[in-house]
């Protein structure tokens, strides 16, 4: 349990030590964020104008920082690394670096979308298929689809149809998370709950290696998430509106291939739905708003605007109001998450 509270804490210090500085940083780079301007093809675009050339690529310093606290905590003795937890930070790396390539063609062009922006969900789809086969490969993965524990309803997928299902967790969870990232600090708010639940779970996990028996080493994966959140808090303090600087697509698809990695390992595939409520209704609203438009022949609209946020923005709502909304429906949807997870536990523990 200490080594949850030294990974949150340094993770949280490093973060909001470390944002400070850079934003002067990557200011003095010129990595500064580009923000698509109202026109008259896009008349309803939110005037964000004021946030034009604030520093962005902020994820960088979230990713350091919980990596730096994860590792930090394991001086403590029996914290150990596990071979599960060292893929999922290569995978989350290697997320990241996709997000970091990304941003550097929005900042070097200075448009608000990156030059190979019709080619990133394949590119990110085939890492996401590499990650989840290197965790069918070399981890002992449990294989079946799991709602709060392996068994549960445990469908055996096989490892080949399980690494498109994972790759199809990792890809959605990573795309809903960036489609959230339109706000000041709503992804990383998000993100913080989300990641105080899996820090959560993933200890109960541990504590009872009877009932949740196929998750490999609970506590290493219980570490990291506590790192995450540690660092999203830290991250917070200068993302919250008016924002001093953003994450970027390197922090929205670093904390989004986080979370969906921490659900597959920690056997709650089907329980990400609620922990990721929030960006399963921003995503979910730009699909039904692209559904909805052509299906009209191009003449109606669901939503003032896509994703959800901006909906709201356009029908008068100040930012911060649909910011603080859309935290409260995120912790609402994660407590129901927990709340299922301890349900199931409950009835389980009272088994003979």
């Amino acid at each position: 349990m200490i080594a949850l509270g030294i990974a949150g804490a340094i993770a949280a210090l490093l973060a909001l030590v470390g944002t400070r500085s850079a934003i002067g940083v990557l200011a003095g780079w010129g990595a500064r964020q580009p923000i698509l301007q109202p026109n008259a093809a896009n008349e309803r675009v939110p005037p964000h104008a004021h946030k034009a050339g604030t520093p962005t690529m902020g994820g960088l310093v979230v990713l350091a920082a919980a990596l730096v606290g994860y590792l930090v905590s394991h001086v403590r003795a029996g914290v150990v690394f596990s071979d599960q937890t060292l893929v999922v930070i290569g995978g989350v790396i290697a997320m990241a670096g996709l997000g970091l390539i990304d941003d550097l063609m929005k900042v070097r062009t200075r448009q608000n979308r990156g030059v190979y922006w019709k080619l990133k969900g394949a590119v990110s789809y085939l890492m996401a298929i590499g990650i989840a086969s290197v965790l069918v490969a070399t981890t002992d993965i449990d294989t079946r689809i799991s709602l709060t524990r392996a068994d549960l309803p445990g469908w055996d997928l096989g490892p080949v149809v399980w690494v498109l299902w994972a790759a199809t967790i990792i890809f959605a969870t990573t795309n809903a998370v960036n489609v959230t990232d339109g706000l000041d600090g709503l992804a990383g708010g998000s993100a913080l709950f989300g990641f105080a639940a899996f820090t959560g779970m993933a200890f109960w996990a541990f504590r009872n290696p009877s009932i949740y028996g196929d998750v490999v080493n609970p506590y290493d994966l219980a570490v990291l998430a506590a790192a995450f959140a540690g660092a999203c808090a830290g991250f917070l303090w200068w993302n919250v509106a008016p924002a001093q600087i953003f994450m970027g697509d390197v922090g929205a698809l670093a904390l989004g291939s986080t979370l969906a990695l921490l659900a597959l390992t920690t056997n709650t595939h089907l329980l990400l739905i609620l922990i990721c409520g929030i960006n399963v209704i921003e995503a979910g609203s730009v699909g039904l708003q692209m559904v909805v438009f052509r299906a009209s022949g191009r003449r109606h609209r669901l939503f003032l605007l896509s994703p959800i946020h901006h909906h709201f923005e356009v029908k008068g709502w100040p930012e911060t109001t649909v910011i603080a909304r859309f935290w409260l429906i995120s912790g609402a949807c994660v407590a129901t998450a927990v709340a299922v997870f301890v349900a199931d536990f409950t009835q389980q523990a009272a088994l003979p």
